[in-house]
């Protein structure tokens, strides 16, 4: 991380947090690089460089919320341009896409993006940019960044990123030809779920100054200790990512032998689709598992019967938490829709945690068998 003002004064380890709205001036015609926090603020400007120097960016921005990062970054475009969106994402940027810019003539396209071949056919002279959800929320879906970035460079169309599920820490998606990455940074790169956060990375210097025009003008921007929180979170992320995808292989790996579960959905186990892929485009593959029950009671018995994991919303902190994407994260989308998917009324998503392995097993044997077991 970048030093914050002050810090190289006084050689606090920590970030000062600039708690302030103004900054005084000098003298006339005389700036300290300040003036008002929604233009620029000293703690979010180091969580800004950090991430940008991370995704090995231009420029990063920091926002109130992941769903400002999308709605500043959808703010590029304009009535009449088209889109390229993953299906199967995350149910707040299918909300965002068809509930709100859909009213303002932003077009979409919702499309199996683990399939190249389907995302070319769905470019039309309109299309201003491909969004990918890599991997995907919550089904684990891979897509190919290096080959549809420059697909989408060819036409020259913009190559988005939701980076959430991976982080800088196991994929950098900018280095595969992607022009801008998104985060909620709620999830992972804060880790704690103590904070809500966006952020936005652009690749050149171009985007870079018009993210910065739109942070500026809409205002939605992180407040200073929010920043500070992130920050902290980051120092860490490694550690964290390190043991829950460990955790999460071996969770999911018992999970593809239990009686009870009918599919696992995570990118590890060597009999997932996007394995291959995923291993040669990041770092390691996640903390994130879902899995597919043999019906709708076995999934409300283990949410109903969970003890150490936490049936909660979110993803990406420290503690394990399970959720019902169907009637939670997702349930904006059509129900029709969503079972053509596979986001059924069967289906749980699990992020894993850094808590003790034999732990974790145990609470999800007792609530898969109904029998009580201390953890």
């Amino acid at each position: 991380m970048q030093l914050g003002v002050g810090q190289d004064l006084t050689g606090a380890l920590s970030i000062p947090i600039y708690q302030t709205a103004t900054f005084r001036h000098p003298c006339f015609g005389e700036s300290t690089g300040y003036d008002y926090s929604r233009s620029g603020n000293p703690t979010r400007r180091v969580l800004e460089t950090g991430i940008a120097r991370l995704d090995g960016g231009a420029g990063g921005f920091a926002y109130a919320s992941g769903m400002a990062a999308l709605t500043n970054l959808l703010l590029l475009f304009k009535r009449g341009d088209h889109l390229i969106v993953t299906e199967d994402l995350y149910g707040g940027t299918f909300r965002l896409l068809d509930k709100i810019f859909s009213q303002y003539g932003l077009a979409a396209a919702f499309v199996d993006t683990s399939d190249p071949e389907l995302v070319a056919l769905a470019i039309k002279d309109e299309t201003k940019a491909i969004l990918l959800e890599t991997p995907t929320n919550p089904l684990l879906k891979v897509a190919d960044i290096g080959k549809i970035s420059a697909m989408a460079r060819e036409k020259g169309l913009l190559t988005i990123v939701d980076n959430t599920f991976m982080t800088p820490y196991l994929q950098r998606p900018l280095s595969m030809g992607a022009d801008l990455v998104v985060y909620s940074a709620t999830k992972f790169l804060a880790g704690h779920n103590d904070v809500v956060a966006g952020l936005i990375v652009a690749k050149s210097e171009e985007l870079a100054e018009r993210i910065y025009f739109l942070q500026n003008s809409v205002g939605a921007v992180l407040g200073p200790q929010d920043s500070w929180l992130v920050i902290r979170g980051m120092k860490t992320l490694g550690v964290r990512l390190d043991r829950q995808t460990e955790n999460a292989q071996t969770i999911a790996g018992w999970l593809a032998g239990h009686k009870a579960v009918r599919r696992v959905f995570y990118p590890g186990l060597e009999t997932h689709p996007g394995h291959l892929l995923l291993k040669e485009q990041a770092g390691g593959f996640g903390a994130v598992v879902s899995f597919e029950l043999l019906d709708k009671s076995a999934a409300e018995q283990i949410l109903n019967k969970v003890k150490l994991i936490s049936f909660a919303e979110s993803l990406g902190g420290v503690e394990t938490l399970i959720t019902f994407p169907a009637y939670q994260t997702h349930a904006d989308i059509d129900p029709l829709e969503r079972e053509r998917l596979g986001i059924n009324d069967r289906l749980l998503r699990l992020s894993v945690g850094i808590e003790d392995v034999d732990d974790l097993l145990a609470d999800l044997e007792q609530a898969l068998i109904g029998e009580e077991v201390y953890v």
